[in-house]
């Protein structure tokens, strides 16, 4: 009786599983305690015998764990678990936070690029801007860098010069700027119409070559009256002309 009162209140603690302690729903023979109520531990042999089934499962379980943090960490042979007799669920949790670091350091090294893949890609860029060398490839990538800001910030300047939309395509902007060369010769063609007083562009060729005709003669004429009258400039003529009379 006095080993059933100590179980009984060691398994009625607060810290005590919950399925060890079940009060009696009826009569129990041979499991009377002093103030004559039931024990309810009649089901605690099967519950010992599960126990011991799970701490014979957790050996097996620290035994495959052991196995696989082999197999991910080949380097961390020393086990001092190894020649324990009990295994506590401590061990395993240690066991499992080594594999799970190890995991995530995999992942994190993953992310850096290996030297074939960095290898590929410096051959890639030589390919693409026809660097012969690998010295050269710093060099182009600064004259790319430059080239690349300077036509950002020149289709910036278009884009609203032309009052575009900053996603517009340069597509759109060259056939924006096609436009306005257009606009811009045609006024000029009318603006030559009407210095030339002709709509007719045959008209116009001839006033050219009228033109061609008259002006070296008097072109001519000019530096021979500049010689005669020994003058340089072109409004002293009349002056000259009028003080010889």
């Amino acid at each position: 009786l006095k080993v059933l009162s100590h179980i009984d209140s060691i398994l009625r603690s607060p810290r005590a599983p919950p399925l060890i302690f079940r009060p009696s729903k009826g009569p129990v023979k041979n499991c009377i305690k002093e103030n004559g109520q039931g024990c309810g531990f009649e089901h605690l042999p099967l519950t010992i015998e599960m126990w011991a089934d799970q701490l014979k499962a957790l050996k097996d379980l620290h035994r495959s764990l052991r196995k696989l943090s082999l197999e991910l960490l080949p380097w961390n042979t020393a086990d001092p678990q190894d020649n324990r007799e009990s295994i506590r669920v401590e061990d395993l949790q240690m066991i499992v936070d080594a594999i799970l670091e190890e995991i995530e350091n995999k992942e994190k090294n993953s992310q850096t690029l290996s030297l074939p893949t960095l290898s590929a890609i410096v051959s890639h860029f030589q390919k693409l801007f026809d660097v012969n060398s690998l010295n050269g490839v710093y060099p182009r990538m600064n004259e790319v860098y430059t080239k690349l800001g300077e036509m950002t910030n020149a289709m910036r300047n278009l884009h609203e010069l032309l009052e575009l939309d900053s996603s517009a395509p340069p597509t759109v902007v060259v056939d924006s700027v096609g436009k306005l060369c257009d606009i811009i010769n045609k006024n000029v063609a009318e603006q030559v119409q009407q210095l030339l007083g002709t709509q007719d562009i045959h008209s116009i060729i001839n006033k050219l070559e009228e033109h061609e005709c008259f002006f070296p003669p008097f072109q001519a004429l000019i530096q021979d009256l500049l010689c005669l009258l020994e003058i340089s400039n072109v409004d002293d003529i009349l002056p000259a002309v009028q003080s010889l009379k």
